[in-house]
């Protein structure tokens, strides 16, 4: 099975199945003298772990990290660290009576075309658990970001028919995501929000939303032309997270509405620097960060496995199947795809921070 790593001079190699002993991460391409401790990474990690509220799956696991290597005396040597994550609360009864019985809007038909034999135990590889070692590596890219002023941070802006109406500022989103079960900058819109979802799953059903990601102090010159563009690569990044159906960069989709007059960044000079006075473009044009703040939304689909009846077919019979999954799933995952969506852009702008120089901890006293 290929496709497991990612990066160019940071990169992350993901490993480990939901349903198995343990999930874990290898990332190569850290730069010695980094200081790193176990708790940086925890804090990252408990923000996406399950039991968060009432409206996030009740799988009971702690997700307590543990670097086996690459750390020695609280700083990074320089060789690959690697982390892992024990399961602790797994149950595969419920999955064995639809092992031959594909769930609509997974992936266990297209792993079985693929592959003709897969984990089927709660998803297997393509478990949304998968993403909890992208967390771990983007702890370690926000902890290389640091270093040079960089703040990577999203927040859930939609929830089915319910959004955010009013412009936020960075340090709102910083002041509240965390005091509410759906990680919205707004309390009053949280509110709705919560309210939203709790309806939906009280039918048997679940609801998807959107998540706006915005990385700031982002050096002007990252990315490199033609297929390795830094909104590519962003856009990349995004897509690989499991339920996330769409990405855009800016105004996005919005743009086909707009003229060119509209749409352009007038540029302006500002305390000697060169910056725009708007940020249409989503701090990105050419492919290469400008220099403003970098901003990405993301489409995130309903909950797949929901608790109404649904059709299906039995690949050993060949015959159409009905199938109604129970177990303990999110009836929105969007809350907890934010920390994940902060990690995987803070992990691309971290490599190619890294590929151009703007990184350098050598005889540095680190953060």
């Amino acid at each position: 099975m290929y496709g497991n790593s990612f990066g160019r001079y940071l990169r992350m190699t993901t490993w480990g199945e939901s349903h198995q002993k343990a999930m874990g991460v290898v990332i190569d391409g850290i730069p010695s003298g980094l200081k790193l401790s176990e708790g940086d990474i925890q804090r990252e990690v408990d923000r996406r772990k399950p039991m968060q509220s009432d409206i996030t799956t009740q799988r009971m696991e702690e997700d307590k990290i543990e670097i086996l290597s690459g750390v020695f005396k609280g700083k990074t040597t320089g060789a690959p660290l690697s982390v892992v994550v024990w399961n602790k609360d797994v149950n595969s009864s419920f999955y064995e009576r639809f092992k031959d019985i594909p769930r609509p809007g997974h992936a266990d038909l297209t792993y079985r075309l693929k592959y003709g034999f897969y984990d089927y135990r709660g998803g297997g590889r393509s478990s949304g658990r998968e993403t909890l070692c992208r967390v771990i590596a983007g702890a370690v890219a926000k902890k290389i970001l640091s270093t040079i002023g960089v703040r990577v941070i999203a927040h859930t802006v939609q929830i089915e028919n319910i959004s955010l109406k009013r412009k936020v500022s960075f340090e709102e989103i910083e002041r509240n995501i965390e005091k509410n079960a759906v990680r919205c900058a707004d309390l009053e819109t949280a509110k709705m929000m919560e309210k939203r979802i709790r309806e939906i799953a009280e039918k048997g059903d679940s609801s998807g939303g959107m998540v706006e990601i915005i990385a700031t102090d982002v050096p002007a010159g990252l990315g490199d032309p033609v297929f390795n563009k830094l909104d590519a690569e962003i856009a990349k990044a995004l897509m690989s997270i499991p339920a996330v159906k769409g990405v855009e960069i800016g105004v996005g989709f919005s743009a086909v509405k707009m003229k060119g007059s509209e749409m352009n960044d007038s540029y302006t000079i500002k305390n000697g620097k060169i910056l725009t006075k708007t940020n249409n473009s989503g701090g990105i044009l050419g492919g290469i960060s400008n220099g403003m703040p970098i901003i990405a939304r993301i489409a995130v689909k309903p909950t797949s496995s929901i608790g109404l009846k649904q059709k299906s077919v039995n690949l050993k019979t060949m015959k159409e199947a009905e199938l109604e999954i129970k177990g303990r799933h999110d009836p929105n995952i969007t809350p907890r795809i934010v920390p994940v969506a902060e990690s995987m852009v803070a992990f691309v702008i971290a490599d190619f921070s890294l590929a151009s120089g703007c990184v350098n901890l050598y005889n540095k006293d680190t953060k």
